[in-house]
């Protein structure tokens, strides 16, 4: 294997070429291997997963096997790894690209065995996987983050209201996206049987059309959705040399995520209910890993309050490709937790060291926090383009350096060691301490 050189940004003129050529097999390779599509439950198992439930009578779900497989791509994209220059910065980027889409071939066609679940594993990341430079795993963080919000709810917190249909949501997230799209049309779209909520790609977003959605969804979905998932596919089209970064590729999704998470949490369009399901799938997760089976975890979002469909669905996500006795998982729902914690601690890291040019490059296409610092050299050529769309939260560093620091200097506060009374207290303590008056 070649070793990882750091050439100049004037071979890559020389050599573009030669990347191009790799870039456009790589395309053609890693836009067939579709993951979510070949794992995806069919409605009928939630309907009679549910029926069985409401009996008094569960059963483990019976999804159909995943039997879709690329073998021919894995071969091809095994062949291109040989072929690409790692030694090149931007040809080692491509060959990671690759590497993703042969690791989702081989998960797919281990799916229902432990294969599946490791290469879900190097993709997606683990809830108990401990970075070396840290102290907690996203589990750790997962359930603090439920102890507090745990605090926080109840009789006090207004309930969210899900009250507006489909259509006059879609309509509404039209009119929120259409000035930010400018050259671009972005289409919405709405699906009955859409297993989540709401997806997105470059060219249209996907709610499901049977659901109903709140004001709150409204902020959420654009600053999720549109404004990450779409505008980051749209930059990658908009590239000019290389189509790659257009694709969703499988290694992309954590930094996708933890972006998206991101963004809702600097924007304020993240409320309690939210971060409590991310922080629970996370949880769910781990304990689907340690065996706990379908049921089980359906029960465990059950007793946190949601819903018998939302907990169906959430513990679907956990165990499709897998298997619902336990173990066996698709681990992509610890991506969102892990993810916005890898972006945080990149994005504050980036603005200490006054790097805030490498900000609009997190939206150049779908890249990693590794990949920004891997193409930033080639952006003063031309050979990667600067995004063409930014989120409004990311045009001025200086407003996300100021909430992060403020952030940052609050996580110290302990909120365990006083009530509300203490705020009275403290005023009548220094008046008595100053003796004035008395």
């Amino acid at each position: 294997m070649a070793a990882v050189g750091v050439n100049t940004v004037a071979n890559a003129g020389e050599d573009l070429s030669r990347l191009q050529a790799w870039d456009s097999a790589l395309v053609k390779l890693g836009k067939k291997i579709t993951v979510l599509k070949c794992i995806e439950w069919p409605i009928e198992v939630e309907t009679r997963f549910l029926d069985g439930w409401k009996r008094g009578a569960p059963e483990l779900p019976s999804p159909p096997p995943c039997t879709k497989t690329f073998k021919a791509e894995a071969e091809g994209l095994q062949t291109l790894m040989g072929q690409i220059d790692r030694g090149h910065p931007i040809g080692h980027w491509l060959y990671k690209t690759a590497w993703s889409y042969l690791v989702a071939a081989r998960m797919l066609e281990g799916a229902g065995t432990e294969e599946f679940t490791r290469c879900s594993t190097y993709l997606y990341g683990r809830p108990d996987r401990r970075f070396r430079s840290q102290e907690i795993t996203a589990a750790d963080g997962a359930r603090e983050m439920i102890r507090v919000t745990d605090e926080m709810t109840g009789p006090r917190i207004t309930e969210t209201r899900f009250d507006i249909p489909a259509e006059e949501f879609a309509r509404r997230l039209r009119d929120r996206i259409g000035p930010i799209f400018c050259d671009d049309d972005v289409a919405i779209v709405l699906d009955p049987n859409l297993p989540s909520k709401a997806t997105a790609c470059s060219t249209r977003i996907t709610l499901r059309a049977t659901a109903l959605f709140s004001e709150r969804d409204l902020d959420q979905l654009a600053e999720h959705e549109a404004f990450i998932h779409t505008l980051t596919a749209l930059n990658g089209k908009h590239q000019p040399n290389f189509r790659a970064l257009a694709l969703g590729a499988p290694r992309t999704t954590k930094t996708q995520e933890g972006l998206a998470t991101f963004s809702e949490i600097i924007t304020g369009a993240i409320d309690i209910a939210r971060l409590r399901r991310i922080a629970l799938r996370v949880v769910m997760l781990e304990k689907a890993l340690a065996g706990a089976d379908f049921i089980e975890i359906f029960k465990g979002f059950l007793d946190a309050g949601q819903s018998e469909i939302e907990s169906y669905r959430s513990a679907a996500r956990l165990f499709r490709g897998g298997d619902v006795r336990g173990r066996i998982c698709f681990t992509k729902d610890g991506a969102y937790l892990e993810g916005v914690m890898i972006v945080h601690a990149f994005i504050r890291k980036v603005l200490q060291e006054g790097r805030g040019e490498l900000l609009p490059l997190l939206f150049a296409g779908r890249v990693t926090t590794a990949d920004v610092l891997t193409l930033a050299p080639y952006l003063e050529s031309g050979v990667i383009a600067h995004a063409h769309y930014v989120p409004p939260w990311a045009r001025d560093p200086q407003r996300v350096l100021a909430t992060m620091a403020y952030s940052a200097g609050t996580q110290r506060l302990r909120m365990d060691t006083f009530d509300l009374q203490r705020f009275v207290a403290y005023e009548d303590e220094v008046i008595a301490e100053s003796g004035i008056g008395a």
